[in-house]
C-alpha cells in the first residue's frame, strides 16, 4: 500500500521538501498504524523543513511532530482499528517519521486515545501548541495560582499558537489575561480571546533598570524566552510562577538569583514531548471542556500538504497567526 508523504531530503544543494509516494514497508517500526487526517505546523517544525536545526538524524524524513487520526492495524491491546488517536511529542517529526504523510507508525506508548468529544480536525487545531498551553496552565495552578487572585497572567508570544490557546484557557477559567505580541494586527484576535490588556513585545524585550523591576504579574507563560524571559521573571509578584514552553528568541538567559531568592520566584519548564501519560490524559480531557469549539475554530487556519513549505517560512517570519493545522488528504 502506498500513500503521500511530505519528504525532507538531502540533495547536492542542500535540502529538498516534496510530496512523494510512499509504501508502508518504508514507515520506521513501531506498535500501532494509523491512518493521519490532520497534523500541524508549529515553530519547530519550520526549523526543521527549513534545515535551521540538527535534529533529523537521517534522510528522507517526513517532519510533522503532532498528527490525529484512525487506528488502522495494532499489536497492542490498548488499541483496535477504528480508535481515534493523537499523538504529541516523543521527537516524533525529528528522529522518527512524522504527521505530515498520511499513514504514520508509531509506539503505542506515544498514542493518547481521543476524548469523544472532540474531532480528529479539533485535536490538531489544539494540537501540540494547546496541549503544551494547558500544561502551562496546570503548572501555575499546581503552584497555588487561582482566579480570585488579584492581578494579570502574563502570556508572551500571544498571537502564536501556544500563547493563543493559554489566552484563551486562562480566560476562560475567569483569570485577568495581559499577552503581549510584537504584530499590532493582532490586538483585534486577542481581545476576542480575552486578552484585556496588549503588551508590546518591545516593552518586554527592555530588561528592567535593575535585578529586579516592579512586582507586576501573577504568573506567567512565556513561550519566548531570551531576553524577553529575564523581563518576565523580574517582574513577577511575590510567590510566583512563570512556565517556559519555548525559547524562540533565544536559550540564553541573563538573569540573576534576585527573582528566586527575594520574590520566591518559581521557573517551571515544561516538556509536553515526554509529559507522563496519566497527566496528558487529564491534560486533554480538561481541554475538550476549557477550550470552546467557537474559539478554536476562530484560531484555526487550514492548509494542505502542497502549501506546507511556504507555511514553514511564514512562522519563521512571523507571519502566522493562531494555529495552522494541515489536512494530509487534501
Amino acid at each position: 500500500m502506498t500513500f503521500n508523504a511530505l519528504l525532507l531530503d538531502k540533495t547536492d544543494d542542500g535540502l529538498s521538501l516534496e510530496i512523494k509516494s510512499v509504501h508502508e514497508d518504508d514507515l520506521p517500526e513501531g506498535d500501532v498504524l494509523v491512518k493521519v487526517d490532520y497534523s500541524a505546523l508549529n515553530f519547530k517544525d519550520g526549523l526543521i523543513m527549513n534545515g535551521l536545526v540538527k535534529l533529523v538524524k537521517q534522510y528522507p524524513h517526513v517532519p510533522g511532530i503532532d498528527f490525529a487520526g484512525v487506528v488502522e492495524s495494532s499489536s497492542d491491546d490498548r488499541y483496535k482499528p477504528g480508535d481515534r488517536v493523537v499523538l504529541n511529542g516523543w521527537r516524533v517529526g525529528e528522529i522518527h517519521w512524522g504527521g505530515y504523510a498520511q499513514k504514520a507508525r508509531v509506539k503505542a506508548d506515544w498514542l493518547v486515545p481521543l476524548p469523544d468529544a472532540i474531532s480528529t480536525r479539533q485535536a490538531m487545531a489544539i494540537g501540540t501548541a494547546g496541549y503544551t498551553a494547558m500544561l502551562s496552565v496546570m503548572a501555575l495552578e499546581d503552584h497555588g495560582l487561582t482566579p480570585e487572585q488579584d492581578g494579570e497572567v502574563l502570556v508572551t508570544g500571544a498571537s502564536g499558537g501556544v500563547g493563543s490557546i493559554a489566552c484563551a484557557i486562562l480566560a476562560r477559567l475567569g483569570y485577568q489575561v495581559a499577552g503581549s505580541t510584537g504584530s499590532e494586527s493582532s490586538h483585534n484576535y486577542l481581545t476576542e480571546l480575552g486578552v484585556s490588556t496588549i503588551v508590546s513585545r518591545a516593552e518586554l524585550e527592555e530588561a528592567p533598570k535593575g535585578p529586579l523591576g516592579g512586582e507586576r504579574w501573577i504568573g506567567a507563560i512565556d513561550s519566548v524566552g531570551g531576553s524577553t524571559l529575564h523581563h518576565v521573571l523580574a517582574t513577577l509578584k511575590y510567590w510566583s510562577c512563570c512556565a517556559s514552553v519555548g525559547l524562540a528568541a533565544s536559550n540564553e538567559l541573563n538573569t540573576t538569583v534576585l527573582p528566586f531568592l527575594m520574590r520566591g520566584v518559581t521557573l517551571q519548564g515544561i516538556d509536553s514531548a515526554t509529559c507522563p501519560y496519566e497527566r496528558r490524559v487529564v491534560a486533554w480531557k480538561r481541554l475538550v471542556n476549557e477550550l470552546p469549539s467557537d474559539i478554536l475554530e476562530t484560531m484555526t487556519h487550514e492548509i494542505t500538504l502542497s502549501e506546507l513549505p511556504s507555511y514553514g517560512k511564514k512562522i519563521l517570519k512571523g507571519q502566522t497567526q493562531g494555529r495552522i493545522i494541515v489536512n494530509v488528504n487534501s
